[in-house]
């Protein structure tokens, strides 16, 4: 089935941190998308067709597609950033780069163990936690990642830090990071994740566009 909306269509999973930082941006940059959710269990045919991945995010535009979560953030927020989320220094794509790779690698070693029976998921949780200390770090001097604002550094970092919270987050709480703890606890705690985590029913080719974020919205700073 082909994609006939006049406006992007974003494939997502609520859940996903990777398709949470894209909604994240969007949100931020106030485009309308036709937003489509999927299970990942049971992916449709238009998705796949889509997706040269099947992964999630997955930005369908005119042109193109984009399915990299990285991309359609960067894509977004380059269409309108009244935030200045862009505006970050270098150092911000490092913290991204760390995030993506080594501390997802222990994230995901830390809550998948089972799938993992070669590595100690007590030395795994010991690596993403010496990651996110270097956040904490940085934390302590400022309110945001990279200053007194957020960033898109922040944007992308933060559902990832959220996940690996949700594994034992009593543990979590009990570690020595209390900025890294309190930047968390401000952005659940905010409309933009209130926003992009809002529950919607598994996208069906019969169902009516669902619009994520109207075109007349007005963003204010994450």
């Amino acid at each position: 089935m082909g994609d006939v909306s006049p406006a992007p269509i974003l494939w997502s999973f609520r859940r996903c941190p990777y398709a949470m930082r894209a909604r994240l941006a969007i949100r931020a940059a106030g485009i309308r998308v036709e937003l489509r959710e999927i299970l990942l269990r049971d992916k449709p045919d238009a998705f796949v067709e889509t997706s040269p991945s099947a992964t999630v995010p997955a930005l369908r535009l005119p042109d193109r597609v984009i399915d990299e979560s990285l991309d359609i953030m960067v894509w977004a927020l380059n269409q309108n950033d009244p935030a200045g989320l862009l505006d970050m220094h270098d150092s911000g794509w490092d913290v991204i780069a760390a995030n993506d790779g080594p501390f997802k690698a222990a994230l995901d070693h830390t809550k998948y163990a089972s799938r993992h029976p070669h590595l100690d998921p007590l030395a795994e949780r010991a690596i993403a936690a010496r990651h996110l200390m270097a956040l904490n770090d940085r934390l302590t001097q400022n309110a945001a990642l990279l200053g007194t604002r957020p960033t898109l550094a922040d944007l992308a970092v933060l559902p990832f830090v959220r996940q690996f919270a949700l594994i034992d987050r009593t543990w979590f709480d009990a570690q020595p990071w209390p900025a890294l703890i309190q930047w968390l606890d401000a952005f659940l705690a905010g409309d933009a994740f209130a926003a992009i985590m809002a529950k919607h029913p598994p996208w069906a080719p019969t169902d009516p566009p669902l619009w994520f974020v109207p075109p007349t919205c007005d963003i204010p700073a994450p």
